[in-house]
C-alpha cells in the first residue's frame, strides 16, 4: 500500500512530541527507520523521497542534517530536532 505524505509527517511528529515529553532537547530521526515505522520499506513501492521532504518539511533554523546520502533522499538521511518544539 503506497504511503503518503502525510503518514510520514505524522509518525514524525509523533516521535518528537514523545522526545519533547521526555524532555529530551535534541532526537535524531533516520529516514531508514522512520519509513520502515510507517512501512512499506523495503520495498518496490517505497516512497523514500517522500519520506525525506516529510523530514526536511520539519525542519526549523535550529535543527540540522546529520548525514545525507550523496544525492540527498535515501534511507542514510539523518536530521538531528532540536526539542522542544512549537505545536507539539
Amino acid at each position: 500500500m503506497p504511503r503518503t505524505a502525510a503518514e510520514f509527517r505524522a509518525q514524525l511528529d509523533k516521535l518528537l512530541s514523545a522526545a519533547s515529553k521526555l524532555e529530551f532537547v535534541a532526537v535524531e530521526v533516520n529516514a531508514g527507520k522512520l519509513h520502515r515505522m510507517v512501512g512499506g520499506y523495503p520495498g518496490p513501492t517505497h516512497r523514500m523521497p517522500m519520506c525525506c521532504e516529510a523530514m526536511r518539511s520539519r525542519m526549523t533554523k535550529a535543527d540540522a542534517i546529520v548525514t545525507q546520502p550523496p544525492r540527498g533522499n535515501g534511507a542514510s538521511l539523518t536530521v538531528r530536532y532540536r526539542l522542544p518544539r512549537s505545536g507539539l
